[in-house]
């Protein structure tokens, strides 16, 4: 049972290590900032310039098509990766459902273009 126990001494020391690390960087900025902050500093920040509008307007719905794009191209590398570290085992099989994948996000890619989803006026 002691060599198991001492088995896990260095995790208990780095997690200790890791704690005192992080509550030191939490607790540092409360004791050795500036309590005096200017009213610029308090006022809310929108795209380099002060808000003009209410905070709850629509959104254009072109914002809404670019993120789901994102989402989608976001999705493709996430699959991507997994699959050119495992491609010498999936084989040919593996390969060409991937190109599939590859051509449906191309078509809808192609699509979402020609609809001029991507065009900011």
């Amino acid at each position: 049972m002691d060599e198991l126990l001492r088995g896990y001494l260095p995790i208990v020391v780095f997690m200790a290590i890791a704690l005192v690390i992080g509550l030191a960087l939490l607790v540092s900025p409360f004791l050795l900032a500036f309590k005096n902050p200017d009213p610029e500093k308090l006022s809310a920040y929108e795209c380099g310039f002060n808000a003009f509008d209410d905070a709850r307007m629509k959104f254009d719905v072109r914002f809404y098509l670019v993120s789901i794009l994102f989402i989608i191209f976001d999705l493709e590398v996430a699959f991507l990766f997994p699959w050119a570290v495992s491609f010498g085992k999936v084989g040919i099989f593996g390969f060409w459902s991937m190109m599939v994948f590859l051509g449906v996000l191309t078509i809808g890619f192609i699509y979402e273009w020609k609809k001029g989803a991507l065009e900011w006026d």
